[in-house]
């Protein structure tokens, strides 16, 4: 019988994950194949009015983050999440540890999802990062990194949940790279409406003299010119 994750699953495995990789080594990000429904996005949007739904809500201007609002929301995750969520983690799992054995760094990743969570909660980072996030009109988010703690996964990945053109113009997804002992690379994507946009949560390794260094990566979003734009985002490590 085939079961929701399957589906998501089925969806996620429909991607050309060796372009993925290429994408992810030369730009620190990469368009992932269409993971939502228009109708399934909907769901999702809609979930932004239910207070029952989230942990807790996060003013980005109070914070000076940008302008806008996201929540945080609550666990048990709804299924579409969940099943995103643990259908993505060991398709990501060979890119993260690939690229800290670049480093030189240890890969504390295990096999799943749920153990690499286990390990989290361990250490005391035990809160939910999966966001909804919501831009209207001259709304944008600062370029930024979700670290949450000592314990990191080196990828996220984000879901535009509107259609751009229609629900909004504006609001492309920003990446800037901090090139070793050079000037910073900036890319901009307009993510169509349920697709998914995978790229680097905290730095990624870049050729250099020395062999392979560490590149720092921030994301942000740009200005919303017009209308409302929804983004659900996926993280891979719990809030400390």
């Amino acid at each position: 019988m085939t079961t929701t994750t399957d589906v998501y699953a089925d969806r996620i495995a429909a991607g050309d994950w060796d372009a993925v990789g290429g994408e992810l080594d030369e730009y620190g990000g990469a368009l992932l194949p269409q993971l939502l429904t228009a109708a399934e996005a909907k769901e999702i949007r809609d979930l932004y009015e239910r207070d029952d739904a989230f942990r807790t809500t996060v003013d980005m201007g109070r914070h000076r983050f940008g302008e806008g609002q996201y929540r945080y929301l609550a666990t048990p995750y709804p299924e579409p999440i969940e099943a995103l969520k643990q259908a993505l983690y060991p398709r990501l799992l060979p890119v993260a540890r690939d690229w800290w054995s670049r480093l030189g760094r240890e890969t504390p990743w295990p096999d799943t999802l749920d153990d690499w969570l286990e390990m989290c909660h361990a250490a005391g980072q035990t809160k939910s990062t999966a966001i909804l996030l919501k831009y209207g009109e001259k709304d944008w988010n600062a370029l930024h990194r979700d670290l949450y703690g000592d314990l990191v996964f080196p990828l996220q990945v984000v879901i535009n949940l509107s259609e751009p053109g229609v629900d909004h113009t504006g609001g492309e997804f920003l990446l800037l790279e901090q090139r070793p002992r050079a000037q910073s690379r900036g890319s901009a994507y307009l993510l169509p409406q349920g697709h998914g946009y995978v790229f680097t949560t905290r730095d990624r390794p870049v050729r250099s003299s020395r062999g392979w260094s560490a590149a720092p990566v921030r994301h942000g979003v740009s200005a919303i010119r017009s209308g409302e734009r929804f983004t659900l985002a996926l993280v891979f490590h719990d809030a400390a």
